[in-house]
């Protein structure tokens, strides 16, 4: 870290009020020293990273961040604020503000300086030493680890030597060695800890180190990820436990050996997302818990897990095979929500495959004719000087993409139910859903089965000697034969009857009937901006081009050019009245042009997080619009993706646009409407000063409609 960071990339005396002043101030640091080339398209990334998720961690920590073009190199930059900035935190503001900027495509570097600085931040001398530091200078050598090494202890079996300077610091020990703090070097032999250093030469129980090994991650797989892995291992240190942690980061994750695990006494799983491998752990006393509870409290979880172990409770084998989704989801998660995680998790992995064979094959038609789908194979017959030649190769690469969908989605269903042991089963599901025409729904039903029969199977008592062959042998063999019989002779052949059914009824849409149709998959696609339901009608849309038909390629058209609305909406507000939003907004709106042009609906997500009652209603109102209007011009999309770049593809591409165009005017007239009735009576130097406040969302509420005034 030690170039990421200098004084001139430290501001001590932050005064911004807001987390989007706060990234420009420290951006304007970074663009200074040439390591920011764009400014105002370095924020737009950071703008989108926040709209993913809070960045504000507990404590008064703040850590926007993200991957982008127009970095130079990997670079931190450091504010503190004196009266604390919103970043999203359960415990209110941050007044330490980390600023991290990475090249695009640099993961490991991005990642890297994340996971680093996310296990210093547990160190309470660190964050104390920042909030006092004198200077910047003082202040950029704590974050390279100049100063803050030695007051850092990273060992995992020497808790107590790290103690000489900064007593208070480590008021955390344990009370039996509190009388003997004065005098390290004879107290810990006299005291209770003989059995300590006579651990590695006594491999009895009486006298052995207990032994824990823990897993973390969370859903971005950065900052929560570490410190929950830190806050384990420090707790462990102070209640004289080993405690060896594997942290399951975005960047990948290091498996522990199997001998650690083997000789482990218990399991603690700090989650938000499924534990990946989560078999190696099965057997032993286990605790399985959300990430922030590894990191709020770290103790009660090794005292928790250590009675278990003393108890003899060996019940978390059966959580090491439950589902990922019953462990990561929030307490007391209802089946119905369960149930849209398995389905999306299928939707999530199906999406690059209808992506590229999509694409690939519309490029197909592009280049020869919708007369391409009849060439010959082109291992057989290609011809290099011909386009059609080239032209069948790419629809044929596609075509083979494409049939992997129904496989895809039922394969990851069933792993988001049963996580690996659903792959093998849920994937012949699926294949056999293709073979008896069974489709998407057949896709659905299969994805289903195959992770219910595995989780049947890994509740079931076996024997210890068959335990190790469970997931590779008997849970693929019973599962996958189980689920075949029930897709060929139970439940396959009602499924594809209901398939062509469905088929059939969109094939002869016409008239109202498809306009109705249109107009609730218009909504659909803008309720909630690239979410569940957003992907339900997505995915109902690429089903259909399975097998296409005339009604199928209808509902293609309309889901995307209801889809494109929303972004390009917001563009177009905050370019016909910009007053009426943020500096951040009216940034954000500059690249919704792109985004909704490209058919990417979460381009409108910023807008929507910020003021979510005048933005959703505007936005399904025109997709409502746009999905009723495709459907009456009877214009048709054979390619899944690709918005404008794939209009020469589109049955009555005049009138697709002139849909389109429609929705957008109406969603943004709309939200301009809305938000100008807001702002009746109030100066417009309130909009421009940033405030988006009035009890909708915002930085700060009525505080900062309080302060808007002053600042202008």
């Amino acid at each position: 870290m030690s170039d990421m960071i200098t004084a001139d990339l430290v501001d001590l005396d932050l005064a911004a009020e807001t987390k989007e002043a706060a990234a420009r101030s420290l951006a304007e640091r970074m663009v200074t020293l040439g390591r920011v080339t764009d400014l105002d398209g370095f924020l737009a990334d950071v703008a989108a990273r926040e709209a993913q998720m809070p960045t504000g961690l507990d404590g008064g920590i703040g850590i926007p961040h993200c991957r982008s073009a127009h970095v130079s190199e990997p670079t931190l930059a450091f504010g503190r604020s004196a009266r604390g900035i919103d970043f999203g935190a359960p415990d209110g503001p941050a007044d330490l503000i980390f600023l991290i900027a990475a090249p695009a495509g640099a993961d490991d570097a991005h990642l890297t300086i994340l996971s680093a600085l996310a296990r210093r931040l547990m160190n309470e001398d660190f964050t104390t030493a920042l909030r006092t530091a004198a200077d910047a200078t003082a202040a950029a050598s704590l974050i390279r680890g100049e100063e803050a090494a030695r007051p850092e202890p990273a060992a995992s079996a020497e808790p107590q030597v790290p103690a000489e300077p900064k007593a208070p610091a480590e008021p955390v020990a344990s009370a039996a060695e509190a009388p003997a703090a004065e005098e390290p070097p004879a107290a810990p032999p006299a005291a209770e800890e003989p059995e300590k250093p006579e651990a590695p030469t006594k491999p009895a129980d009486a006298g052995r180190v207990f032994r824990i090994v823990a897993v973390t991650s969370c859903p971005t797989g950065i900052a929560h990820t570490y410190m929950a892995a830190e806050a384990l291992e420090q707790a462990g240190q102070q209640a004289g436990v080993e405690v060896v942690v594997e942290p399951q980061g975005s960047a990948g994750f290091n498996r522990l050996d199997p001998a650690v695990i083997a000789a482990a006494d218990a399991v603690i799983f700090a989650h938000d997302v499924p534990v990946r491998e989560k078999e190696r752990f099965a057997g032993k006393p286990t605790v399985d818990v959300g990430v922030k509870a590894g990191i709020n409290r770290p103790a009660e979880l090794i005292a928790e897990v250590r009675g278990k172990a003393e108890r003899g409770e060996i019940s978390g084998t059966a959580s090491a095979h439950a589902s990922p989704v019953d462990n990561a989801g929030e307490p007391g998660e209802g089946y119905g929500t369960k149930l849209r995680k398995w389905l999306m998790s299928g939707v999530s992995y199906m999406v690059p495959f209808v992506a590229a064979g999509g694409l690939l094959i519309a490029l197909g038609f592009a280049i020869g004719g919708y007369t391409i789908n009849k060439a010959p194979s082109v291992a057989e017959h290609f011809i290099w000087t011909d386009h059609t030649s080239w032209a069948a190769l790419l629809f044929q690469v596609g075509g083979l993409a494409f049939s992997f969908l129904v496989p895809v989605l039922a394969g990851y269903i069933a792993y988001g139910m049963a996580d690996r042991p659903g792959l093998v089963p849920g994937f012949v599901g699926g294949s056999i859903a293709l073979t008896i025409n069974a489709g998407f729904l057949g896709g659905l039903a299969a994805g289903l089965i195959a992770g219910g029969t595995v989780m049947a199977i890994q509740r079931l008592r076996v024997p210890a000697p068959l335990r190790g062959i469970m997931p590779v042998v008997v849970i693929p063999l019973v599962s996958s034969a189980i689920v075949g019989f029930l897709m060929f002779l139970v439940v396959g052949k009602p499924i594809a009857s209901l398939q062509k059914a469905l088929t059939d009824w969109l094939s002869g849409l016409s008239g109202a009937n498809a306009i109705i149709l249109g107009v609730i998959l218009g909504l659909m696609m803008c309720f909630d901006l690239g979410g569940p339901l957003n992907k339900v009608a997505y995915a109902f849309a690429v089903g259909g081009l399975a097998n296409p038909n005339e009604g199928s390629l209808k509902v293609m058209a309309a889901v995307m050019a209801a889809g494109m609305v929303p972004p390009l909406a917001m563009a177009l507000a905050t370019t016909v009245r910009g007053r009426l939003f943020t500096r951040t907004e009216r940034e954000n709106g500059k690249a919704a042009w792109v985004l909704g042009a490209s058919f990417i609906t979460e381009g409108a997500i910023p807008f929507a997080a910020a003021d979510p009652l005048r933005v959703i209603p505007s936005a399904m109102a025109g997709g409502a619009v746009t999905g009723g209007l495709s459907m009456l011009f009877e214009c048709t999309l054979r390619a899944p993706h690709g918005g404008i770049f794939v209009i020469p593809l589109i049955g009555n591409p005049f009138l697709y646009l002139i849909a389109i165009a429609t929705g957008t005017a109406v969603s943004a007239g709309l939200v301009i409407l809305l938000k100008g009735a807001r702002k009746t009576g109030r100066p417009d130097q309130v909009a421009e000063a940033g405030s988006v406040a009035d009890g909708v969302t915002g930085e700060g509420g009525a505080a900062a409609d309080a302060k808007v005034p002053v600042a202008v």
